[in-house]
């Protein structure tokens, strides 16, 4: 079946005047009345091969390809006509891939006007009517919009109540709007049809208001096969189910309270599903977990983990769920971790299936944090909405950091309030101190500039931000002001200043909220506090100025309103305790000072690194605080680990100070000061590969984390907690890194014995170290070995660690080999390949190899993915991150030169330049100061 006319074949006239190749106009008579509308598709669809009428659009049409001009206002909607509701009918047809439509949408005209203009992408508009009448319209495909105006030149007026549209469109090879999915079992696909729309990707799937405030109510209607397994699923339950034709239901749901349109979703599927319900301010409330039938006994651990988790947020939040059910749905090809889509969240499959027997640690944990972020954007995106795209850490700052106290309520022994440190803030103190970060806070307009702000800065900087506040306000403060700013924008839209006017609200004049969290907000990067200390007097003397990783970088603060300097809350800790005065450093100040308490012995500022921002001492507080580590808290010590390095590397401080410290990790045993070290040394031991002393550093990593080696050990234990499990995994890496012998033999040990007999059990917590460190050295027998293992492997979770070790392998041709299977979808899903590219450029034999595919390739990953897709936009700072030499970063700028247009990866693109001359200034002025503290250290 076409999906090129489909409705009214009979009694159609068609007139075609040719113009030119860019612009058509097709005339029709239409009256659309939508109580016939079912009768006419089901008369379409059993006459469409009969008819030897050529159909086309009902309407006055046209189509311009127009060079967007500077003009940025025409990427926006005017707000004269605001939808009310949306009443959707979608006929997806899983056997071919396409689907057709029609949408009703009540308007609201607030005032008189010429045109309506609403968004269409990539889809083929038949017909148009407004209230029964036919219309002329206009499509822009570079704006992606679809212009409405009368035949007779008059205005629309309040007077009128409806659009009709009706269209068609391609679910095949995509990742987002409406799009195909499957899965295969026992040798069997099954394709089923899912959406994603955040941000600007719901106009794929059907003409609408696609902008975050232009919220409407929504009637769903769903065309799925009959067969009693398939299901259709959306926002809110099934009202009633029809019988369509033969072989076809149609699925209408209730309809919805007010959202936007990034926030629909369908699913047409075959999926089985596990129930429980959860309390919601004294009633229960449905909670179930989707996933495809062999992978249902994978959910059982997500919805319990759901269930706690959103019954502390109703607590917390002291806001019941609005939405009378909630679905989870497991989705095989998924473009994004997951989506928040009211009422039916959609998760990779590896965020959100997890059993004990066969997925890691890690892997659970990465479930429990991802279901925790989802359901907190049920009250921060979906109840309050940001106003535009602007504020987009409103909704994902927000959810990124009460992940955080949602999975520290479900799962309370994994400390995840100390894990915000690696896990949040150490990526974003590293990119905000870049010159090309931005704003948390930043003007957006286009479809590739919204995509391109769903980053570090947004999530990590904004949880960050608001971690550093609740903390300055008091954490029941917080909780209040957050309540406040829920209750007063419900089911609306808001913006920044209202979120702090609420937090301001609750704790009156103690001190201006938004002149401190502007500074942080509105300006990019973040301050170094230094601090001096007078012996004399007892006093410690804080400045500050901007943090950035080149210390020679210049730029102009002319437009900027703080003049890149921040209103600080300052913190410490003394073998005392907390500090529990406030102290803030305003932005205007050009110093402060700071009494030493009496009798204190040592002090360390910013308690817990929860203020967004780096400090700074001389040599001997630093050698102080290195001689105190082991009495500081965990937080404090992971600080310090990461702070020394940080700042040495922006030529701020020696070396070996930060080098000094790492001799303090001989005795430790906790995850996140480990993991911090790890990635610390690592990077120096990238540096120096090349070097004399690479021998030499690799022995001292070997010395201090032998002890922790031993301790931790390849054998698990029952007992062992979830952190232990974690820290494991960290030290046994870094040994192997390191080149420790007895790590490397135990690796491939295991790996050998498991691959000459897989039924054999391999401890899921250190699989995927024995598939990496086994297969360095493999033949090209081995490799293919494990190829059939991954081809054959249903798990996604599993898959990933198997084609790491597959991308691990020192071969270069079998590296070529995995390079051209990932451009086969049925071995490597879309969603998995950029993944798959990080992995093979990790690899020091893939890196070149890599390099060369994507700059030869580029046509090709454009075609397929889109400059539109952030994680196109994102891989040339990820496999470039390694480089230092300048014939390298002059082939970046040249390529960068071939092709300019970035899309959604512009701002990835100057990162990626950053890096690399980060590192290549690394080597010029810190190399030699390393290779003398190592010789130095060997010699004694």
């Amino acid at each position: 079946m076409t999906v090129f006319g489909w409705i009214l074949t009979h009694k159609v006239i068609v007139l075609l005047i040719a113009t030119s190749a860019a612009f058509c106009v097709c005339t029709i008579a239409l009256g659309v009345n939508v109580s016939k509308l079912k009768n006419e598709l089901d008369e379409e669809k059993r006459k469409n091969d009969e008819d030897d009428v050529v159909t086309t659009t009902l309407s006055t049409t046209s189509t311009t390809t127009e060079e967007p001009s500077t003009d940025m206002s025409k990427y926006r909607l005017p707000t004269n006509v605001v939808p009310t509701l949306y009443d959707l009918y979608l006929y997806p047809y899983l056997d071919t891939g396409l689907f057709k439509g029609t949408v009703i949408i009540s308007v609201n005209v607030t005032e008189a006007a010429w045109s309506i203009v609403l968004h269409t992408n990539k889809l083929n508009i038949t017909s148009v009517s407004v209230k029964g009448e036919q219309v002329n319209f206009e499509i822009n495909d570079n704006y992606e919009i679809i212009t409405i105006t009368k035949k007779d030149g008059t205005q629309f007026t309040s007077t009128f109540d409806s659009i009709s549209i009706q269209f068609d469109g391609d679910m095949k090879d995509r990742l987002v709007g409406l799009y195909t999915s499957s899965y295969t079992s026992l040798g069997n696909t099954t394709t089923i049809a899912t959406s994603k729309f955040e941000p600007t990707y719901a106009r794929q799937a059907f003409p609408c208001f696609d902008e975050p405030n232009m919220k409407a109510k929504y009637i769903v209607h769903l065309l799925k096969p009959k067969q009693s397994n398939y299901i259709a699923l959306s926002n809110y339950p099934v009202s009633k189910t029809e019988s369509y034709d033969d072989s076809s239901d149609l699925v209408t749901f209730e309809e919805t309270v007010s959202m936007s349109t990034y926030l629909t979703c369908f699913i047409v599927s075959d999926f089985t599903y596990t129930n429980t319900t959860f309390e919601n301010d004294g009633t229960l409330t449905p909670l179930r977990v989707y996933a495809s039938p062999g992978n249902i006994d994978k959910t059982t651990y997500a919805g319990e983990t759901a269930k706690k988790v959103i019954e502390y947020y109703v607590t917390y939040f002291g806001i019941p769920y609005p939405l009378p059910k909630l679905d989870m749905v497991a989705i095989p090809d998924f473009v994004s971790g997951a989506m928040e889509h009211w009422g039916l969240v959609t998760y990779r499959e590896t965020a959100l299936l997890y059993t004990d027997s066969t997925h890691s640690s890690s892997n659970k944990q990465r479930v429990a944090t991802v279901i925790a972020h989802e359901l907190a954007h049920s009250w921060f995106g979906n109840l309050v909405t940001m106003d535009w795209w602007n504020d987009l850490w409103l909704n994902e700052g927000f959810a990124s950091y009460i992940e955080f106290k949602g999975t520290d309520a479900a799962e309370p022994t994994w400390n995840m309030m100390s894990q915000f440190q690696t896990s949040d803030l150490h990526p974003v103190l590293s990119l905000d101190a870049t010159l090309s970060s931005h704003a948390i806070v930043v003007t957006v307009t286009t479809p590739d500039e919204i995509t391109s702000i769903f980053d570090t800065i947004s999530y990590n900087k904004g949880a960050s931000i608001l971690r550093m506040l609740e903390d300055t306000v008091g954490e029941t403060n917080f909780q209040k002001g957050v309540k406040s700013y829920l209750e007063k924008y419900a089911y609306g839209n808001a913006v920044t200043k209202h979120f702090l006017d609420e937090i301001q609200s609750v704790i009156g004049s103690t001190f201006n909220i938004s002149e401190m969290m502007d500074t942080f907000t509105a300006q990019m990067g973040y301050p170094i506090v230094n601090v001096t200390y007078d012996a004399t007097t007892g006093n410690y003397t804080l400045t500050q100025k901007r943090f950035l990783k080149d210390p020679d970088a210049t730029y102009d603060t002319s437009n900027i309103t703080y003049g890149y300097k921040w209103t600080i809350p300052i913190t410490y800790v003394s073998d005392q305790g907390k500090s529990t005065e406030k102290i803030f450093f305003p932005y205007n100040e050009e110093s402060i000072q700071i009494k030493k308490p009496d009798g204190v012995q040592w002090l360390k500022f910013n308690f817990d690194q929860i203020g967004y921002y780096r400090v700074n001492y001389d040599n001997e507080q630093w050698q102080t605080l290195i001689n105190r580590y082991s009495e500081l808290s965990v937080m404090d010590r992971t600080h310090l680990i990461e702070e020394t390095f940080s700042i040495a590397e922006a030529g701020l401080l020696s070396y070996n100070i930060p080098l000094d410290l790492t001799r303090q990790l001989v005795n430790e045993t906790s995850y996140t000061p480990w993991s911090v070290a790890s990635s610390k040394l690592q990077a120096i031991h990238t540096y120096l590969t090349d070097s004399s002393q690479s021998t030499l550093f690799k022995d001292y990593i070997k010395q201090i984390v032998s002890n922790a080696y031993n301790n931790f050990t390849w054998v698990e234990n029952d007992s062992d907690d979830h952190l232990s499990r974690l820290s494991r995994l960290v030290v046994l890496s870094l040994a192997c890194v390191a080149e420790d012998s007895n790590c490397l033999n135990e690796a491939q040990s295991k790996f050998n014995s498991w691959i000459d007999d897989t039924s054999q059990t391999l401890s899921q917590d250190l699989r995927s170290i024995v598939y990496k460190y086994g297969m360095v050295n493999a033949d090209e027998s081995t490799w293919y070995k494990l190829l059939e293992i991954y081809e054959a492997e249903s798990d996604a979770n599993e898959k990933l660690k198997l084609i790491n070790g597959l991308a691990n392998v020192k071969n270069t041709t079998l590296l070529e080999k995995l390079l051209e299977l990932t451009k086969d979808t049925t071995v490597v899903r879309s969603q998995d390949y950029f993944t798959v590219l990080g992995y093979i450029s990790v690899n020091t034999a893939g890196t070149d190899l890599i390099w060369d595919f994507v700059r030869n390739n580029w046509e090709y990953l454009v075609d397929r993915f889109t400059l539109n897709d952030r994680y196109l936009g994102q891989l040339i700072r990820t496999i470039t991150s390694s480089f230092s030499t300048a014939e390298r970063l002059a082939e970046m700028q040249a390529f960068f030169n071939q092709y300019p247009d970035a899309g959604a990866g512009a701002s990835s693109r100057k990162t990626a330049l950053e890096t690399v001359e980060n590192n290549i200034r690394w080597l010029e002025r810190y190399k030699s100061t390393v290779e003398s503290w190592i010789t130095e250290l060997n010699e004694n």
